[in-house]
């Protein structure tokens, strides 16, 4: 099994992950995929839509094996919460 090294802070994985789901990948993915899972290379913008988290990474690490991921459910703020507040976006 390789070992992938992150080559990015969390802070900018996560800035440049959200800009590239606002700015194209968010139209392509959007209708009829709510509750999805989308893995987003933040270095070429390459993007695996799944269920899960595994499958969806797994996906992407096939086709881009050195692969900065960054993960977002469709139609939420963050992949997982926890409490009674819901993460689901307002629209």
């Amino acid at each position: 099994m390789a070992v992938r090294q992150r080559r990015y802070s969390k802070e900018e994985l996560a800035q440049r992950g959200q800009e590239l789901y606002e700015s194209g990948i968010r139209q392509q993915v959007e209708a009829g995929n709510d509750n999805k899972i989308v893995a987003i290379d933040i270095e070429t913008g390459e993007f695996e839509v799944a269920e899960n988290v595994v499958p969806a990474t797994n996906r992407l690490f096939e086709r881009l094996p050195d692969a900065q991921p960054w993960i977002i459910r469709i139609g939420h703020r963050a992949v997982y919460h926890f409490g009674a507040r819901s993460l689901k976006k307002n629209s």
